[in-house]
């Protein structure tokens, strides 16, 4: 049943591999002193438009092209790689079972659970399941998370790391692997965010993930349409540019100085609006009426002032997630840089978190 693993344990020398809409994201860590984290290397590389639509790898050359630029500027040495699935390739589920189950006796289990919950024949799709912890309800039973997704999905992020030449060992969730890497952001909130609702917002190219947490436990999850390449879209647009210009110059600076007052100022107004309106579905889908924190990540999150801009419009405190501050960085990574790119790796540091898997 279980021929491709959601969870797995630790893999000696692991490099997290976050293919997104826009880019993908290399993020190796190791252990420093005290059982504290290090980073050894990172990596982003662009990809061709449409190479990868709604998740779906559309361009497998084009994909795997940009993880072998990865790689290369990564330094060499690497040979296997934790992925991710996007949330919506995947079906997920809670489920009560009896304590003290052997190991094959709870797949069993599982399957025949699973089926009810999953829209496709068994047969079609990975399916994976980790023991959470006691039953909330009786000592005596225990929470068991399942994870399934068609087979094409997985099969196409394996084909396209193995084209670039490395082996994926860990086929995780993108939503799992950004709450691994919340818990480190989790530290730089008072009290370390215990007992406080944390919207995490990830602004990527395409899509703004949202999902609420609350002590590491998710109560909600949304997916909105919107992300920067609508700004990169009206970039081009005011100034002439080809969408590829548009991005580079979106990144790198150097734009005529009305884009800030007519273009960014807006971008931002609209951002927040959006993240307003996130937070109202929450209100209205569950039973909680207030957020204690935004932490806002992807690629978006570094917009110079955007946190005083969401913070001004939802009256909660803000921050943009790092996930590497505190942690030692080793001579290849560059402060400054790592700065401005740590909110859109977190998917990446926490693919990379999986090599400490006990």
């Amino acid at each position: 049943m279980i021929d491709f693993s959601l969870f797995r344990p630790k893999a000696r020398q692991l490099v997290g591999l976050d293919i997104s809409s826009s880019s993908v994201k290399m993020v190796e860590l190791s252990e420093g002193e005290k059982g504290a984290y290090r980073i050894e290397r990172y990596a982003i590389e662009s990809l061709p438009r449409d190479a990868v639509v709604d998740g779906n790898i559309a361009s497998l050359d084009g994909v795997s092209e940009a993880i072998v630029r990865a790689l290369r500027r990564m330094g060499g040495g690497i040979k296997q790689a934790a992925v991710a699935l996007p949330a919506s390739a995947v079906i997920t589920k809670k489920m009560i079972l009896p304590g003290g189950l052997r190991d094959q006796e709870m797949e069993l289990q599982v399957e025949s659970e699973a089926s009810q919950y999953i829209p496709f024949a068994l047969d079609e799709v990975n399916l994976d399941f980790q023991v959470v912890g006691p039953s909330p309800g009786n000592p005596d039973e225990v929470e068991v998370l399942i994870a399934a997704s068609r087979k094409e999905k997985v099969e196409d992020r394996v084909a396209v790391v193995e084209s670039a030449g490395l082996k994926a060992v860990v086929m995780d969730v993108e939503s799992f692997a950004a709450e691994a890497a919340f818990e480190l952001v989790a530290r730089q909130l008072p009290g370390d965010g215990a007992n406080k609702i944390v919207a995490v917002i990830d602004v990527g190219a395409n899509v703004m993930n949202v999902s609420v947490l609350r002590n590491g436990q998710q109560l909600y999850a949304r997916e909105q349409a919107f992300g920067g390449s609508q700004l990169t879209q009206e970039i081009s647009r005011q100034y002439g540019m080809s969408m590829e210009d548009a991005e580079v110059a979106k990144r790198a600076g150097g734009l005529p100085e009305d884009y800030e007052r007519d273009l960014m100022r807006p971008f931002m107004d609209s951002l927040a609006l959006e993240v307003s309106r996130a937070l109202q579905f929450f209100f209205t889908s569950t039973q909680y009426n207030q957020v204690d924190h935004i932490v806002l990540a992807g690629g978006c999150a570094v917009m110079p002032g955007l946190s005083d801009v969401v913070g001004g419009r939802t009256q909660v405190a803000t921050i943009v997630a790092n996930p590497f501050a505190g942690m030692a960085l080793s001579s290849r990574v560059r402060p400054k840089n790592l700065l401005a790119d740590a909110p859109s790796l977190m998917v990446a540091c926490g693919l990379a978190l999986r090599r400490f898997d006990s």
